[in-house]
């Protein structure tokens, strides 16, 4: 496994999006406008700190969760992978960092983890995820729940 560079400079109020995939820039460009656009039927600024370095080019879901997990202030990391960058929703890839030894006991991390430690989310819907996660409103087993309800695996709304 490779050592990605170390994520630096982000204010722990920012989703943390790592872009994976650099085959298509203007895929990538129109990701970026997405998050970027005001949420929460425009009430509120997006704050995104967005990891655009070919360094992470091909990374494993597992080598960016070794590269993120020393921020204590990261519960979830959302990827810019190949599906993202080719499907017309540009569905992000949404990642936990928990970690069996962050539970309780098997029973809690099974529990938590019960429709995976990933899902996918358009970008109209990350903050929403990352605000209910970072305040404790909500679960990443919810997000997971929903998204597996949905016929394409993906979180679109509560």
């Amino acid at each position: 496994m490779r050592t990605l560079p170390a994520v630096t400079g982000r204010d722990e109020f920012d989703a943390l999006v790592v872009r994976i995939d650099y085959v298509d820039d203007q895929a990538w460009q129109d990701v970026v406008a997405a998050l970027m656009e005001a949420w929460g039927d425009g009430q509120y600024e997006a704050h995104v700190h967005f990891i655009d370095d070919p360094a992470w080019s091909g990374a494993t879901v597992d080598e960016v969760l070794t590269a993120v997990r020393g921020d204590d202030n990261v519960a979830v990391v959302f990827l810019a992978d190949r599906t993202t960058m080719q499907a017309e929703n540009h569905p992000l890839l949404a990642v936990t960092t928990l970690t069996r030894e962050e539970c309780v006991d098997e029973e809690d991390y099974e529990q938590l983890t019960e429709f995976g430690s990933d899902f996918r989310t358009i970008p109209a819907r990350l903050h929403e995820v990352y605000a209910n996660l970072s305040i404790g409103n909500l679960g990443f087993e919810e997000f997971a729940a929903w998204a597996h309800d949905d016929p394409e695996g993906i979180f679109r709304s509560f």
